[in-house]
């Protein structure tokens, strides 16, 4: 059997302290967020020293941006394939991207406020680097709602009203988690509980906010 080689071995070792890094540093920046985060928060969390960090990365920001546009692409690359499939309805796309949201929401329940308030700072960042404005706004579900006026004979409100409601009713209860556990009293059990009833509840609530008056536009 062929040994590897002292550069194939260094190489994946390299690879390895990298991931390493980045995987301490997503747990940390996800919990803290980057003003809270510091390079000793990520070395502790990694196990490693504060050299070998800046070795690799240069600092925090760098760092950070990874991160953060590794957070959000791949968001964007996971429900990009549902919003451009052509054979499902808008109904069935809603099913699928609550899913999905949520179960990445209970994976990851800090990505929410982690994202919300870093993109307050530079918005147009993401907004760049991601696609995120062609990911959504050129999708095939946002051309369904466009289109769902015309087959209706109705004069239907901006598409972007549909998506708020849609985030919203899917997020906000993951932002507000330590409010609503407070105040009902759940523990993480009960709480999975809830959100998994939500699956169901979200795209029944989408459906009568599509099918009834309150898609119309305002007269």
């Amino acid at each position: 059997m062929t040994e590897p080689s002292k550069e194939s071995t260094k190489a994946s070792n390299q690879f390895s302290t990298e991931e390493k890094i980045k995987e301490a540093a997503r747990r940390v920046f996800h919990q803290k967020g980057f003003a809270g985060t510091t390079t000793r928060d990520i070395a502790r969390e990694a196990g490693m020293n504060l050299a070998l960090l800046n070795y690799y990365f240069r600092g925090k920001k760098k760092l950070f941006e990874i991160i953060m546009l590794e957070t959000v692409q791949g968001f964007i690359q996971s429900i990009k394939h549902y919003l451009n499939d052509q054979d499902t309805s808008i109904q069935q796309k809603v099913e699928i991207l609550v899913e999905n949201y949520i179960d990445l929401l209970q994976r990851e329940p800090n990505i929410p406020v982690f994202i919300l308030s870093e993109v307050r700072n530079d918005p147009s960042y993401l907004i760049e680097q991601v696609g995120l404005r062609e990911a959504i706004l050129g999708s095939h579900f946002v051309k369904q709602l466009m289109e769902f006026g015309d087959k209706t004979g109705r004069k239907m409100a901006n598409p972007l009203h549909f998506l708020i409601n849609l985030l919203g009713m899917t997020v906000f209860p993951f932002i507000t988690k330590p409010l609503l556990s407070g105040v009902w009293g759940m523990d993480e059990k009960q709480f999975k509980a809830l959100m998994d009833e939500r699956r169901i509840l979200i795209p029944r609530a989408m459906k009568a906010i599509l099918e009834g008056n309150a898609m119309l536009a305002p007269s």
